[in-house]
């Protein structure tokens, strides 16, 4: 773990340069950049990251220093950064954990013999893929851009929708040791005051070594979840309009380096369930998307339990859906037919995200004949189970969220066991615990997963 560094820049410039040398392993790592030169007659020394600075900036603004002349070099550091730096972006450091900061963070640090303090030059540029469509949150009218895994092009993402004065963006960081810089982003005049209070304080309060799975690690450290509750706390969107109509509402939007997505608060299961494509329709064609949506996530949830109960209890079944019934021999019974399908959809799903993709139409083909056709015919399971599961694979991405897809399998899962040990009594209670899950989900508001406030 590192420790904070409270050593300020001294007077003596060969002491700055030792102590410089001694922090940074300068000659170890090839990518740390010391570069000494005259500026004006006075000794002077860069340090830069090299995967972070570009040749041409950094020959721009060299060349202006060499044209500095002793007559032309002012007493101070801040008179000096005002009248012969060339770049926009330039602060004067005092504290040497500053300075150390800046210098892992890709921007260029200059010690000059006679000034006391450190001036910092931002000219860096992140390596970065270009804005495009996310894979996940696709829209069919909507705009075509994502975020990235650069916070500061996020920012102007965001920036470019909301061109308001009351929108802030608060810069902080989090973990010891990677020191990963978080951006806070609200409307100051929309937002719960008191709301956003809790995630600055919970933020501040993180005492973490380092951010190593990003926005997912800052989550887990800011509101622990119980584990046997899989509903999600937090919505996730890599769609800067999501974000900024999440803003104008009020919500507050965090965006880690290096992720490029949005964690938005506060949230409910109708945030989590909400798509872009519902607000680039029409009003009537906007609502339908959401009921079918809801509509779909339920019968995710009980439509094998509810075929299961009526299989074992045939005389319940009406008449005029006798046809559901399962006819044929069953080798295998009912419950765990359901539950190895459960286990195969996860199997082929990260069978699918392993697969080449010139390999994936084909193998998808040869699944659909093997598994489809000759487990049935080979006995181990029944067409009108392969059927609704078929459905329910299907279904699972309707919804935006793989969190929630996966809270609503655990629901199913669930009720299956129940109503398969006790009948009825167990498809009762399953149907209890998936509404107290929802009920007592409390989030980082203090309201549960259903916006119902608990104490």
């Amino acid at each position: 773990m590192v420790e904070k560094i409270t050593k300020k820049v001294g007077p003596s410039f060969e002491e700055n340069i030792a102590y410089m040398d001694q922090i940074l392993p300068v000659k170890e790592s090839f990518d740390i950049i010391r570069r000494d030169m005259l500026i004006g007659g006075q000794k002077a020394t860069y340090y830069f990251i090299d995967g972070f600075i570009k040749d041409e900036t950094m020959l721009k603004i060299m060349d202006s220093m060499f044209r500095v002349t002793a007559k032309d070099m002012p007493k101070d550091a801040t008179t000096f950064s005002r009248t012969k730096i060339p770049y926009v972006e330039v602060d004067i450091l005092q504290d040497y954990d500053q300075v150390i900061r800046n210098v892992l963070s890709g921007m260029t640090c200059l010690f000059i013999s006679g000034y006391e303090v450190c001036i910092s030059i931002d000219c860096r540029t992140y390596p970065a893929r270009s804005v495009g469509e996310p894979e996940k949150d696709k829209s069919l009218r909507g705009s075509r851009d994502g975020f990235v895994e650069t916070v500061v092009f996020n920012t102007a993402l965001i920036r470019r929708r909301i061109r308001d004065p009351h929108l802030v963006m608060e810069m902080t960081e989090a973990g010891q040791t990677s020191r990963t810089d978080i951006a806070i982003c609200y409307m100051q005049d929309r937002v719960d005051q008191d709301l956003l209070a809790n995630v600055k304080q919970r933020i501040e309060a993180l005492h973490v070594d380092d951010l190593r799975m990003n926005q997912q690690s800052l989550a887990e450290g800011i509101f622990h979840r119980k584990w046997f509750n899989p509903f999600p706390k937090f919505k996730f969107t890599e769609r800067p309009d999501t974000a900024a109509a999440c803003l104008l509402e009020g919500k507050v939007v965090i965006l880690v380096d290096n992720s490029p997505s949005a964690m938005i608060l506060p949230t409910s299961i109708l945030d989590v369930v909400e798509e872009a494509n519902d607000y680039y329709f029409p009003k009537i064609t906007g609502m339908y998307l959401k009921i079918s949506r809801a509509v779909i996530a339920f019968a995710t949830v009980f439509l094998t339990p509810i075929f299961l109960l009526f299989m074992q209890n045939p005389d319940w079944l009406p008449e005029v859906f006798t046809f559901v019934a399962v006819r044929d021999t069953v080798n295998i019974p009912l419950i765990f037919q359901l539950l190895i399908l459960e286990v195969a959809i996860d199997g082929l799903h990260l069978a699918a995200l392993n697969t080449p993709s010139m390999l994936s139409t084909p193998l998808s083909v040869i699944t659909a004949l093997v598994m489809g056709e000759f487990s049935v015919s080979s006995g181990w399971f029944n067409s009108e189970v392969m059927l609704y599961m078929a459905f329910v694979a299907v279904a699972n991405y309707t919804q935006p969220n793989f969190e929630l897809g996966y809270a609503l399998k655990f629901m199913r899962i669930m009720l299956l066991v129940l109503t398969a040990v006790l009948n009825w009594i167990g498809f009762l209670l399953g149907c209890i615990f998936v509404f107290c899950f929802l009920l007592f989900n409390k989030t980082l508001s203090g309201r549960s997963f259903l916006n119902i406030k608990l104490n």
